[in-house]
């Protein structure tokens, strides 16, 4: 009789492990995706993570950064299922490297250069020459070796002769928001950014010129699905998102032009 319960239990143990086992197989895979973008997408696309998710109830794990540290995380292996750039050339370098999907490339918004400063400034700057007065001590600027913002300003510099100028004055940042929270902060009496970290900042820095968008190459912004990527279909629900009428909307809200 003992051994008859005790056999009993066994078997009772072994169905109700298997049926746990059962249900852990059958259970849904986790669909939240990784997309890793420029950080002066952030406002705009954290606002379509919030709507990609009310319409797929999936979540979006945003990897905010300078494009080209981001471009670096992807060619070591860093697992992304989306990547968007603040520059083509960044795009350009890990399609040669054969890392993303080349049908899903699509050059999705634009953006303009300005030159800002703090809102409380007192010095007289009314256009990007004004930088070479000796009033200006400091301007802020994105790592032109990693950052697309810096890049363009130096195509900037280059073709308006201010380079060599301007050289000792430059403060380089990691990405376009820290170049912004060095004007917004008073650190730097000047700084380049896109438009659209302007629009962000607006009431604690002013705008004093946009750069002339002949002066440097186009400010595209191209997405692109990673081929390593493990959520294929969740990374192009994502991205037709960006691209559909929806979130060209929220990205115009935040102040991207189309392309």
């Amino acid at each position: 009789m003992k051994f008859r319960i005790i056999l009993f239990f066994l078997i009772f143990a072994t169905l109700l492990f298997s049926g746990c086992n059962s249900k852990n197989s059958n259970s849904p895979k986790n669909e939240n995706l990784t997309v890793s973008a420029a950080v002066s997408l952030k406002d705009a696309f954290t606002e379509i993570g919030v709507l990609y998710k009310t319409k797929t109830g999936k979540t979006v794990n945003f990897n905010f950064g300078s494009s080209g540290a981001l471009q670096k995380q992807i060619e070591t292996g860093a697992p992304v299922d989306v990547f968007a750039s603040a520059g083509e050339k960044q795009m350009d370098e890990l399609a040669a490297k054969n890392l993303i999907e080349a049908d899903s490339r699509k050059d999705f918004a634009r953006n303009k250069l300005v030159l800002i400063a703090p809102q409380n400034s007192n010095l007289n700057l009314e256009n990007f020459d004004g930088l070479s007065d000796l009033k200006v001590q400091k301007i802020a600027v994105g790592n032109p070796k990693t950052v697309p913002a810096g890049q363009y300003a130096e195509q900037f510099f280059e073709k308006n002769n201010l380079k060599n100028v301007l050289q000792s004055k430059l403060i380089f940042a990691e990405d376009v928001r820290q170049v912004l929270d060095y004007v917004v902060r008073g650190e730097t009496d000047a700084g380049i950014v896109y438009a659209t970290d302007a629009k962000s900042a607006e009431g604690k820095i002013k705008i004093v010129a946009t750069a002339p968008e002949t002066d440097h190459d186009p400010i595209l912004y191209p997405v692109a699905l990673i081929k390593d990527g493990k959520q294929k279909q969740s990374a192009s629900e994502f991205l037709d998102l960006v691209l559909s009428a929806e979130g060209q909307a929220i990205l115009q809200k935040y102040g991207f032009s189309d392309v």
